[in-house]
């Protein structure tokens, strides 16, 4: 009894400072390499440098969450970049080109990235294609329409309400984007923590078969997962547009890439069923901080390239490790 005792409070501290999902081992490799960047630079360990770092990673930062649910049931989502690109389209046609008021325009552009990310989990769960398929097939017909809409050109110049979201920062602090990828990030953890849809999504990562024999509606949840993962790859599309004032077909290129990896290296598992949004805020924090400190350093991008999927390659490394640790 003492000894069960001893175990259960051992238990109780480790999920008092575990951060969840498997977070708490890149959380502590995020404090090791901002320590080493802080003391390699002059300019990585200030308030303006992690304003900017916050501005940059915004874009990914909301893609990310979308995508933490997607990889949370066991599915992938590649073509978020390419439904970016079309948000932002289809905004700026709108908006500029057919001249509806700018607000309307934005409800559109959000309502088409949703409806990819229908169409992706209808083909995935109504026609048994698999997620990587159905979402490769989204990618390019979502890049073919993004282009079409102006044979390939750039739309440019938003009202300055617009801009402003993405340039003035209240308090000197938070700039109207940032503050929505914190407030998304907050509620989504909510959900995924306290809510009973929220821990369905592990109970299908884990296993849809049973899942479903316990009374959850897999093919249902599974569309709604990847709508919700279209509409913020639309919200980042027009969050991208702000930041740019353009909206351009190309953009949102490798996005994809990106948004997994924040994902992976946050302790989510590609098997699906483990992961969590305080994981994918440390993965996409790992991505921006990484980036802005080589940078700093002046190290060239090719070899960014290749710092990052290190990291990648050792994040899913870790990931088989947890696997077979648990079996």
């Amino acid at each position: 009894m003492a000894v069960t005792s001893e175990t259960a409070r051992v238990e109780t501290k480790r999920r008092r400072f575990s951060l969840g999902g498997g977070a708490t081992g890149p959380f502590i490799g995020l404090i090791a390499m901002c320590i080493f960047l802080s003391l390699a630079t002059d300019t990585f360990f200030s308030v303006r440098n992690f304003l900017n770092v916050m501005d940059q990673v915004t874009v990914i930062g909301v893609m990310a969450i979308g995508m933490t649910l997607v990889i949370l049931i066991g599915g992938i989502d590649l073509s978020v970049g390419s439904v970016l690109a079309l948000s932002a389209m289809v905004m700026g046609f709108l908006g500029n080109t057919i001249g509806l008021p700018f607000g309307v325009a934005i409800l559109a552009a959000l309502l088409a990235a949703a409806l990819c990310g229908t169409v992706s989990g209808l083909m995935i769960t109504q026609l048994n294609m698999p997620p990587f398929i159905a979402t490769l097939a989204m990618m390019s017909i979502a890049r073919g329409i993004a282009s079409i809409i102006t044979d390939g050109e750039q739309i440019v110049g938003f009202p300055d309400w617009f801009s402003n979201l993405a340039i003035i920062r209240y308090g000197g602090f938070l700039s109207a984007t940032v503050a929505t990828m914190i407030v998304l990030a907050f509620a989504f953890w909510v959900f995924l923590r306290f809510r009973p849809a929220g821990r369905a999504l592990y109970a299908i990562g884990g296993s849809p078969e049973v899942a479903r024999l316990a009374g959850i509606r897999v093919k249902a949840v599974t569309v709604r997962v990847y709508m919700v993962s279209g509409l913020l790859a639309g919200l980042a599309g027009v969050i991208l547009s702000a930041r740019l004032d353009s909206a351009q077909p190309s953009s949102g290129l490798g996005y994809e890439l990106d948004t997994i990896a924040a994902v992976v290296i946050g302790g989510a598992s590609l098997a699906g069923g483990v992961g969590g949004i305080a994981g994918t805020a440390v993965g996409v924090l790992i991505i921006g901080f990484l980036r802005n400190g080589l940078n700093l350093l002046h190290v060239s991008p090719f070899v960014q390239q290749v710092v990052i999927g290190v990291v990648i390659a050792l994040a899913v490394a870790a990931d088989t490790l947890r696997s077979r640790r648990r079996h």
